[in-house]
């Protein structure tokens, strides 16, 4: 959409695909706005026996064990980040049509639902686990890598390079999300429910 001229702002989490439009022209004023973490989850009993793995070796794992595993398969952030995993393990689960590999085509919640009733792997948010935990029959079994980082930027669509953009209702929002009292909310968000943040404020640093 930001690509189209078909929003004033974006609030993303995919920086490698996000930094081609900063670069040619797209989006303007690109500011880092929060992080948190992805984790690979699973059955508690761990048939690929992935528990303490990295990410790039517990995918492998996977594979050769044949586990299921659920992707969102719906060119999300996290979908991104999932098949960035599986190139840098030089496999291709998609590709091979291995019975073992599914695509929800849905949003994470629906993803970790179906992971849970099937028993399978799949890669998350930390937020969203952790706002499901408890009706879920999943661990998390691969956790900490700084590849797992979970990056969020804002930035706006240029109003030079589109002339129906909202230029004022942009800055507005990414101005927003940067300000010091949002920021602090962001810090809090989670802590009274879960006993730790779901999101990391990180505006004016360098990840």
């Amino acid at each position: 959409m930001g690509e189209k001229g078909e929003a004033d702002v974006l609030l993303c989490h995919a920086p490698a695909s996000e930094r081609k439009l900063v670069e040619n022209g797209t989006v303007i004023d690109y500011q880092l706005v929060m992080h948190n973490d992805f984790v690979i989850t699973g059955p508690p009993e761990d048939p690929a026996e992935i528990k303490g793995q990295a990410s790039v070796a517990a995918f492998k794992s996977i594979a050769e064990k044949g586990s299921p595993f659920i992707s969102r398969g719906d060119d999300s952030g996290t979908n991104k980040k999932e098949l960035a995993i599986w190139k840098e393990a030089n496999l291709d689960p998609a590709a091979t049509g291995h019975t073992w590999y599914q695509q929800s085509g849905q949003g994470m919640g629906a993803t970790l639902n179906m992971a849970s009733e099937k028993a399978a792997y799949t890669l998350t948010d930390r937020a969203t686990y952790l706002a499901q935990k408890r009706n879920l029959k999943l661990d998390i079994l691969s956790e900490g890598d700084k590849s797992l980082l979970n990056i969020y930027h804002v930035m706006q669509v240029n109003p030079e390079k589109f002339s129906k953009v909202n230029a004022k209702g942009g800055k507005a929002f990414a101005d927003f999300m940067i300000a010091p009292e949002t920021q602090k909310i962001i810090g809090e968000f989670g802590k009274d429910k879960f006993r730790q943040p779901l999101f990391f404020p990180d505006a004016g640093k360098q990840l």
